[in-house]
């Protein structure tokens, strides 16, 4: 994927993983697309279900502006997603229902935006000891 696609959002499998249908129709491509320079909790973590209800309100069934900036190990485009206008990335973090995925950042503003919802207290942040996602990974 070259540039920028336009794409009807058609599932949410996590708080930072959706998938996509792009192209034509009767040409249609099914694209999986993890959420470039974050890490939402994971389904069965603390605030799980809530980050993926955020990323579903945000961007399911809406059309979505999908720029691939890398592709990760499993084969899913890694992708700044822009869903009504936001950019799907930092809206998760801003509302406290993912972390800046420090090992990846580009973006300077994801990390901002994370210490501010730190600082509120919003999304995870309202957890007295959140476990980051790929720590959380690590002990299952």
């Amino acid at each position: 994927m070259i540039g920028v696609l336009l794409c009807l959002v058609v599932g949410i499998t996590d708080g930072d993983t959706l998938t996509a249908r792009c192209g034509e129709p009767g040409h249609y491509d099914q694209v999986k697309v993890r959420l470039a320079e974050i890490d939402a909790p994971e389904k069965k973590q603390a605030f799980g279900s809530r980050s993926k209800q955020a990323l579903s309100s945000l961007c399911f069934q809406q059309w979505a502006a999908i720029r691939e900036t890398a592709r990760d190990r499993y084969g899913r485009t890694v992708a700044r997603v822009e869903c009504q206008g936001a950019d799907a990335s930092a809206e998760q973090v801003r509302a406290g229902m993912a972390w800046a995925f420090t090992k990846y950042l580009t973006d300077p503003e994801i990390k901002r935006l994370e210490v501010a919802a730190r600082a509120a207290g919003v999304g995870l942040w309202s957890d007295a000891a959140p476990i980051e996602p790929w720590l959380w990974r690590k002990g299952q």
